[in-house]
């Protein structure tokens, strides 16, 4: 059968055997998917193969053996993903997690992140215009009308103040430097 049923520490999980054979050097691959396998499980009443593992952590593997990609649930512990990449001998994921760990150690290190915020004042005219064409790095925050209209010609213009937002994350040795790109009007 080209389907795998497997018990992750009394949870059930099924998948194909050339998902699970996404690394061949992997545990899984060599569990089920050789010719002879290679290791020799038990398996429940079901028929699916026993495995004495944190079912928690196991979704994420699998996630990973399907799609290539890492996702993790921010209620779960990348240290965790990581000691069952390393238990399932996926290398590209134990690579994968490990740098994630390490940036976000980074992240981290860095200390609090800082922001800059600006107040432009426009017309409603110019309103989008102004929002669609922000430099990089600027993310557009609170739009608050100021209730005054002026009288151009014969239209009414309202006007508003725009806040807007960049993350500062170029800092040396604790000094914080603005940057030097202003958000355009």
């Amino acid at each position: 059968s080209k389907w795998v049923r497997l018990n992750v520490g009394g949870t059930y999980f099924v998948s194909t055997r050339q998902t699970l054979c996404r690394e061949p050097k992997s545990f899984l691959c060599r569990l089920c998917c050789q010719d002879g396998p290679e290791l020799g499980s038990d398996k429940d009443e079901t028929g699916a193969y026993l495995i004495d593992r944190d079912p928690t952590y196991f979704g994420p593997i699998l996630n990973y053996l399907r799609h290539g990609k890492l996702i993790i649930n921010k209620e779960l512990a990348e240290e965790g993903v990581l000691e069952e990449a390393e238990f399932y001998n996926i290398a590209s994921l134990v690579r994968l997690v490990k740098e994630r760990i390490r940036d976000n150690e980074n992240r981290t290190s860095q200390g609090p992140v800082k922001h800059v915020y600006r107040v432009l004042q426009c017309q409603e005219e110019e309103l989008t215009q102004m929002v669609s064409t922000m430099s990089d790095g600027w993310k557009f925050e609170q739009l608050i009308s100021i209730g005054s209209s002026y009288n151009y010609g014969n239209e009414d213009q309202a006007e508003f103040l725009c806040v807007v937002s960049r993350e500062l994350n170029n800092s040396t040795n604790g000094i914080v430097k603005e940057p030097s790109e202003k958000a355009k009007v």
